[in-house]
């Protein structure tokens, strides 16, 4: 019992500090940066143009009957499935170096079963929906490049994570060498796939690949 309340209170501990950082707010989200009232009106008229065709005009009523979006509205789920890539395997690594302390067989196995949902969910991701673009510029795909190479990256090292534990668990029963060997290949995954995620934040909020499909080729069929 004690064991389980241990592997409990580890993964709590993991999350935490995986998500710590997506639960602040910054001060520049808390305030608005009014519009500039000197913005001519060739500027706004450019503005207006490149709003894409899911804008809601203001005097549009809104529909208070559907708030949260079905799966089929967005142009892709790349980033709803790769987030769980990012903190499983961020946590998993986390567990990996707390358990090279404990050394407790039973914490292993959960490390075992989150580092494979991580490792699979980063492989669907790159796999089946990783969404194709067009008309980016050269700059845009030298990043998409490196975000490309790093989720590869991700999985290779995640596959030779979850190889290893398995030896561990079988072969290498107790020994804290191998648990150690582990925990390093994970910290490579670990920053893999952290590398990974600021590329592809890099491509959404920067070079503003992705947002309402923009960049995308819009096809639903996953």
């Amino acid at each position: 019992m004690k064991t389980i309340f241990l592997s409990i209170v580890i993964l709590m501990a993991s999350l935490s500090l995986a998500l710590a950082h997506g639960g602040k707010k910054h001060k520049k989200d808390s305030t608005k940066a009014p519009m500039d009232s000197t913005m001519n009106m060739g500027e706004q008229k450019e503005h207006d143009e490149g709003d894409t065709t899911h804008h809601h005009d203001e005097g549009m009523a809104i529909d208070e009957s559907k708030v949260k979006a079905d799966l089929d509205d967005f142009p892709t789920l790349h980033p709803l499935i790769v987030h769980f890539a990012i903190v499983l395997i961020i946590v998993a690594a986390g567990m990996q170096l707390l358990n090279l302390y404990f050394m407790k067989k039973e914490i292993a196995w959960i490390i075992t079963a989150i580092l494979f949902v991580g490792v699979l969910a980063a492989w669907v991701a790159g796999r089946n929906f990783h969404p194709h673009t067009h008309g980016i510029s050269a700059h845009a795909q030298l990043v998409l490049d490196q975000h490309d190479q790093w989720a590869d990256w991700t999985v290779y090292s995640g596959v030779i994570a979850l190889i290893l534990q398995g030896l561990n668990l079988v072969l290498y029963k107790d020994k804290r060498w191998a648990a150690a060997v582990v925990a390093v290949v994970l910290a490579v995954s670990s920053y893999s796939v952290a590398s990974a995620g600021h590329y592809g934040s890099q491509l959404v909020h920067i070079e503003g690949i992705g947002p309402q499909g923009k960049y995308l080729e819009m096809e639903h069929e996953h």
